[in-house]
């Protein structure tokens, strides 16, 4: 059982269907975003069985896990380049904020 906040939640049990084939599936968090997963996956399967015309039911499988996992590196990388394009901006906004806080205020006098 997974706990969240006060509640404990035991795992729940999903019925899915990918690629013709129905699936139990058990896990700690939401139903619905099971669902979801498995309906992309379906997907994927569909698309890659319409691309390549074949019926090979494992070969749809993994070339549809290879594509997913492309993604999920493209993904990686283009969150990599925000992270480093935010860290970058930060210290220059940063530096721009010191350098205004330590310059002399200049006072008129009246």
């Amino acid at each position: 059982m997974k706990k969240f906040g006060k509640e404990l939640v035991p795992p729940q049990t999903v019925e899915v269907k990918i690629y013709n084939q129905t699936y139990t599936i058990r896990g700690d968090g939401n139903s619905d975003y099971i669902i979801q997963l498995a309906e992309y996956v379906d997907r994927k399967m569909r698309e890659v069985a319409a691309e390549t015309m074949t019926a090979d039911s494992l070969r749809v499988a993994i070339l549809a896990a290879l594509n997913i996992a492309d993604e999920l590196h493209k993904m990686r990388r283009k969150l990599e380049q925000l992270d480093g394009a935010l860290t970058e901006r930060s210290a220059e906004c940063a530096e721009l904020l010191d350098s205004l806080l330590q310059k002399p205020k200049i006072v008129k006098k009246e």
